[in-house]
């Protein structure tokens, strides 16, 4: 990814996160978003995730706050990471092509990947797990 690239994406996240409500901008400051091009390959293999055939656009780590107990001490801070090149692939690129028929990729594609990928990893620290975030449309 391309330094353009970057800022164009890192401008639409700063858009959504500026849209989101304040209480959720305010966790955001508790578990704060880290952006990277694409997430290293020693993380995915730790996730068992094969490079050539699986691509990531998010993950949280640390517990969710529904998992979280007073004992719990000395732990890692909570972070929501985002993959640029994962959410833009998902999205199906930044130029809107026809693909069999279906319209796919353009900028509003890729804004809308990474609000569901935002909101998807937001969901997972307050404790939703994929079935959850599938039925909320977040996955």
């Amino acid at each position: 990814m391309n330094r353009r690239e970057r800022e164009r994406f890192d401008s639409i996240l700063e858009t959504i996160v500026e849209s989101l409500p304040e209480a959720i901008r305010h966790l955001l400051e508790e578990a704060p978003v880290i952006v990277d091009d694409r997430p290293s390959r020693r993380l995915l293999q730790e996730l068992g995730m094969d490079p050539r055939d699986e691509t990531l656009c998010g993950l949280h780590s640390g517990t969710p706050l529904t998992h979280r107990s007073i004992d719990q001490t000395m732990e890692l801070p909570e972070t929501i990471h985002l993959f640029r090149e994962g959410i833009v692939e998902q999205a199906g690129g930044w130029d809107q092509q026809d693909v069999d028929g279906e319209l796919m990729g353009g900028e509003e594609s890729v804004t809308r990947e990474i609000r569901i990928t935002l909101l998807h990893e937001i969901g997972h620290h307050f404790g939703l797990d994929e079935e959850d975030l599938a039925r909320l449309g977040y996955e």
